[in-house]
């Protein structure tokens, strides 16, 4: 009965108060629809980055004077790492054919070569966690010093932008993440207490029949969960329209769009943050009133 009541109430605020909750709920609205499109924007370029570790080789050169069998040993050592995902060895042979191979346009270059001059070597990828400026750098020190190696290469700068792009994702990420939800909250929390001062003469009359603090508070509590959750929906329209445009509409100009993933869940959490936030603005505003 009290919760139908808190309800109650609450709806008939929200009609009463129109223009003040839809300002709030636009406002929600667009601080969420703010927050996905900066989501969708960071979840792609954190797809894109999450390839990159896989395209990160480190090519290990052996001596002349390591034979097949011991070069195939070595790589079968490596294999056992804990940081390695894969071994490819790759032979004196093998390393001439694909250098004749590349030059097969410009094969003048390579008359007159009567000698092999190319090492036997051993190529590397390693696992995605691994690949960053401090371990690839610890990982090549430990191997060249392995018997055989005779030099190892691999791309520092490379793999150092590889870590600071996926870490300024995810600082950019929970920067705006953490900037909206405060702002989201502030909305909910002025509204709800603007609501409050308005409906003073009322709630004076609920105290004097001897209404407790919860049953005063409830309605308030209800009306910001709705606010957000309004706007939680209405971020979901603004976000789908966006996509459209994008996918639809700009990709016919600018076919890479097309590559663009939406993060669907995001969609899905939305009407939730919405709530949550809401709440949270309403509890803030009305939690330190006597009542």
């Amino acid at each position: 009965m009290t919760l139908a009541y808190s309800f109650k109430s609450a709806l008939a605020s929200i009609r009463r108060e129109k223009w003040i909750n839809m300002l709030s709920i636009l406002t929600v609205a667009s601080s969420l629809l703010i927050a996905t499109l900066t989501m969708f924007a960071l979840y792609n370029v954190e797809l894109v980055t999450s390839h990159l570790p896989e395209r990160f080789t480190m090519l290990i050169h052996l001596k002349d004077v390591v034979s097949a069998e011991e070069a195939q040993s070595l790589a079968a050592s490596l294999k056992q790492r804990t940081d390695v995902a894969q071994v490819t060895y790759i032979s004196k042979e093998e390393a001439l054919a694909e250098l004749k191979h590349a030059f097969k346009d410009t094969h003048s270059l390579l008359e007159g070569l009567d000698e092999n001059p190319l090492a036997s070597s051993i190529e590397l990828k390693l696992k995605k966690e691994f690949v960053a400026q401090s371990a690839t750098a610890k990982i090549a020190g430990e191997i060249k010093k392995l018997p055989g190696v005779d030099a190892v290469y691999y791309g520092e700068k490379i793999a150092e932008a590889i870590y600071l792009i996926k870490k300024s994702v995810q600082n950019v990420s929970a920067i705006i993440l953490l900037t909206i939800s405060a702002g989201v909250i502030f909305v909910t929390y002025s509204t709800v207490k603007i609501l409050f001062y308005r409906r003073n003469e009322e709630i004076e009359i609920l105290k004097l029949l001897g209404a407790t603090g919860s049953f005063i508070r409830a309605p308030f509590l209800i009306e910001g969960s709705i606010i957000g959750l309004c706007g939680g929906l209405l971020g979901i329209v603004g976000a789908f329209l966006f996509y459209f445009a994008v996918t639809y509409r700009l990709s016919v100009v600018i076919p890479i769009l097309k590559t663009l993933v939406f993060p669907l869940g995001i969609l899905g959490a939305l009407p939730f943050i919405g709530i949550v936030l809401g709440l949270a603005g309403s509890a803030l505003a009305i939690g330190r009133l006597r009542l």
